[in-house]
């Protein structure tokens, strides 16, 4: 090629909407409220990060097929919130020929970012977005929600799950597959109609992989103090034998992998372990930063001064 401008592929503008503002846990509502995260000093109940994923499946597709279901991974750091209302464009950066990597963002209509990615192809990722970061966390110098967790601690137990089209995902996620897919951004028959998908079975949103992994995550037991409000920081979904698909038994299983600290929050980086109902294959996995802000725990500057 007589140049080497970097191109990239874009998506169409999409106005993802909120589906998470009745989301409560540990008995009280969530972020993605309204008045809550107005309380918090946000001016509105964000958009919930993995929704924007969907954007990028099209793009992705186009460059890798049937192996993005099978094998991909995508790695995400959020910058800044989505509100409903808000318009918001998909791009990533067409790699070279033969390229197992690119390079993926996110923007609203303005240009304000919305997220950082990497997108790969298995089994070889090279170090993902968020493998990158990890690398340069430095340790916490005091935390006090999360004072009681350690890394290499894991979830109590191992949990099952499984998402039906009409199954209700409980009180993080008070909606059904089935409403996603009347609202999710970029639907595809693959999603709902075995007869359509290439695996003869329908295939998971990228999306929606999320409320799998996160629809038992009470259970892990994690002794994180509360009242406390927690958001989404940085998320990677890795396919390692893909697609996960609608209607299957999947055993979970949990892991602390970092503890990180910032100016306003206290961070516990998770990673679950998705695996076929026997627990013997491991068919895709989630890392996951859950941010606790510190001024949303009430007796945080007490025990912090009692340290």
């Amino acid at each position: 090629m007589p140049f080497e401008t970097p191109l990239s592929l874009c998506g169409p503008l999409r106005q993802p909407q909120q589906m998470l503002a009745d989301q409560e846990y540990s008995g009280h509502s969530s972020i993605h409220d309204d008045s809550k995260a107005e309380e918090l000093g946000f001016r509105a109940g964000p958009i919930e990060g993995p929704t924007h994923f969907s954007q990028f499946v099209p793009l992705l597709t186009h460059l890798w097929g049937n192996a993005w279901f099978e094998r991909g991974c995508f790695s995400s750091h959020f910058q800044n919130m989505v509100v409903e209302g808000e318009s918001v464009r998909a791009f990533v950066e067409l790699p070279e020929q033969g390229a197992t990597r690119a390079r993926a963002w996110a923007e609203k209509e303005d240009g304000t970012p919305v997220l950082e990615a990497s997108a790969s192809i298995g089994p070889d990722h090279g170090p993902t977005l968020l493998e990158q970061r990890m690398e340069r966390l430095r340790p916490p110098e005091q935390l006090v929600i999360l004072s009681d967790l350690h890394v290499g601690m894991t979830g109590a137990e191992d949990e099952p799950v499984r998402m039906d089209p009409d199954q209700h995902m409980g009180n993080l996620y008070p909606f059904t597959l089935n409403q996603k897919l009347e609202k999710i951004t970029e639907g595809s028959p693959w999603y709902a109609d075995g007869s359509a998908s290439p695996w003869g079975r329908p295939v998971i949103p990228l999306e929606m992989v999320s409320v799998l992994a996160e629809y038992s995550s009470p259970k892990a037991a994690f002794p994180v103090k509360h009242p406390v409000i927690g958001l989404f920081a940085d998320q990677e979904i890795r396919m390692v034998d893909g697609p996960l698909f609608v209607g299957e038994d999947y055993l979970l299983r949990r892991e602390i992998v970092a503890l990180s600290e910032s100016k306003r929050t206290e961070s516990y980086w998770v990673r679950t372990r998705i695996f076929d109902a026997s627990g013997q294959t491991l068919k895709a996995e989630m890392l996951l930063n859950h941010a606790t802000l510190k001024h949303s725990y009430p007796h945080y500057d007490a025990e912090r001064t009692a340290g």
